[in-house]
């Protein structure tokens, strides 16, 4: 099987295998409904013997987010015609990853911030060593961190902040000397259950 079939086998079962809960899928801020605009995000893996991840280390400058790592992505636009569509403009537009190299695998859990998108994150297989470039008013840079590594919740701690009066959870995940948290790790982590790579405690 290619990595495509074997990713695309494992995330259909994960989708049969389980539903995850509300508090899964929205960020822990939110206690109440909100406006949500569409946006989407690629999940670009590598087709390696050993498959890596393509992140982004956001510019510094940006109102949102600014130096967080975070996938290639954002809104999903008016002329887009889908999440998948908004997720392979956006990280054309950010990294320069043409949309033809993509080979899309599906999509996996929505996850909705406090800053009011619903992000749908899109998997897709690239090949390796691709001549990205990152778009240097949106993205400082961009890396890979091996897949296994991201998926495997050895790697990944559950924090507590306090934030409105009460204690909320996040993930953190470091790899080398960055730090993947917040949006980026909780995606990973839902992904993580659906590839069957964890499953909650009973």
């Amino acid at each position: 099987m290619t990595l495509v079939e074997r990713l695309r086998a494992a995330l259909e079962q994960g989708h049969r295998r389980e539903e995850l809960s509300l508090s899964d899928m929205r960020d822990p801020r939110i206690v109440e409904d909100i406006a949500l605009a569409p946006a989407a995000v690629l999940v670009a893996i590598t087709d390696r013997p050993e498959p890596g991840l393509i992140l982004t280390e956001r510019a510094s400058n940006l109102r949102k987010h600014a130096g967080q790592i975070a996938f290639p992505g954002g809104r999903v636009d008016p002329g887009d015609a889908d999440e998948i569509a908004g997720a392979l403009r956006e990280a054309q537009e950010e990294i320069a990853l043409p949309p033809e190299a993509v080979r899309v695998v599906g999509t996996s859990d929505r996850y909705c911030t406090f800053t009011g998108f619903d992000i749908v994150p899109v998997l897709g297989v690239i090949p390796p060593d691709l001549p990205l470039r990152a778009q240097e008013s949106e993205v400082a840079s961009w890396f890979e961190v091996p897949l296994a590594f991201a998926l495997d919740p050895a790697n990944r701690v559950r924090r507590e902040v306090e934030y409105g009066g009460a204690i909320r959870p996040y993930y953190e995940i470091f790899w080398q000397d960055r730090r993947i948290w917040g949006i980026t790790a909780a995606i990973l982590a839902n992904l993580s259950r659906r590839l069957g790579h964890d499953h909650p405690a009973a």
